[in-house]
């Protein structure tokens, strides 16, 4: 129905209990799911995730009969200095997050670009080398689990917030397994150009979120919360430059909007869908 390389984020239904949405975008026509596992964002995932806790989620993903190309996590602040107990906590965490994605078949866990903070907490160039850092670890544990490590970035609420910061992450990440995130919206908030972001690190790109956004004007911020075609999103441009830069990963809607209803949502998540496949 849609094309083969598109999928639906749980985020995108995350109003629902994690069987109900899995039922809800299988309906619709998706066979592959982004998987959320973002405290405060989408419960799908228990925030307190132990060994039972993987099982039992793996076990209602792998029951639904959907694909699961990333599960998208948080370990905590990136740029945050840990003492050894909190780091052995985000190492646990992290190795249950791993577990989950190798168990439901993810070809990737996807985590931050650092703090939900603009702001650094010591210079800037130092809190990116610590996320860089931090991420280069991370995807070594992930090849242990056989599957990749992603980092969205850029994100509009995040350290990398623009594409200056977010190229600053790329280039520390250069030569590692780190792949990149893209996100529409996130860039068109920022008062970035999808196409400008693409000809930066469209080499590191591994997967592509879709949500529409407007950029911050002077009367208020920029809004990630937008219905495809209600934003200012060149959906068009941005994928064939996507295209012809030689992108051949997939795309997912993570439609976490606000200017539809909970009963409007799966219309427009096939519409977006549909409008999407043509220009894939």
């Amino acid at each position: 129905m849609f094309h083969s390389r598109l999928g639906c984020s749980s985020i995108s239904f995350r109003h629902q209990d994690l069987a109900t949405a899995l039922r809800t975008m299988r309906g619709l026509g998706f066979e592959e799911i982004d998987l959320g596992a973002l405290p405060g964002v989408c419960d799908h995932v228990p925030y307190v995730l132990d060994v039972e806790a993987v099982e039992a989620v793996a076990a209602v993903v792998n029951s639904s009969g959907l694909r699961v190309r990333s599960v998208n996590g948080d370990v905590g602040c990136l740029n945050a200095a840990l003492d050894a107990a909190a780091q052995q906590e985000r190492e646990r965490h992290l190795g249950m997050l791993l577990a989950l994605a190798s168990k439901t078949g993810a070809k990737a866990l996807v985590l931050p670009c650092g703090a939900i903070d603009r702001d650094p907490l010591r210079s800037l160039e130092e809190d990116i080398d610590v996320v860089a850092t931090q991420l280069i670890h991370a995807s070594q544990r992930a090849a242990e689990f056989g599957v990749e490590l992603w980092t969205e970035s850029l994100h509009y609420y995040r350290l990398c917030w623009n594409t200056e910061r977010a190229q600053l992450l790329a280039d520390r990440l250069a030569g590692s397994d780190v792949g990149i995130v893209m996100d529409f919206s996130h860039i068109v908030a920022s008062g970035g150009d999808p196409v400008d972001f693409i000809r930066r690190v469209g080499s590191r790109i591994r997967h592509v979120h879709l949500r529409d956004a407007v950029p911050a004007t002077e009367t208020g911020p920029g809004n990630i919360n937008l219905s495809i075609g209600h934003g200012k999103a060149d959906f068009a441009t941005g994928l064939a430059t996507l295209r012809d830069a030689g992108y051949d990963g997939h795309f997912s809607l993570e439609l976490e909007t606000r200017d539809v209803t909970h009963d409007e949502r799966p219309a427009a998540a096939a519409k977006a869908a549909s409008f999407i496949t043509d220009l894939i």
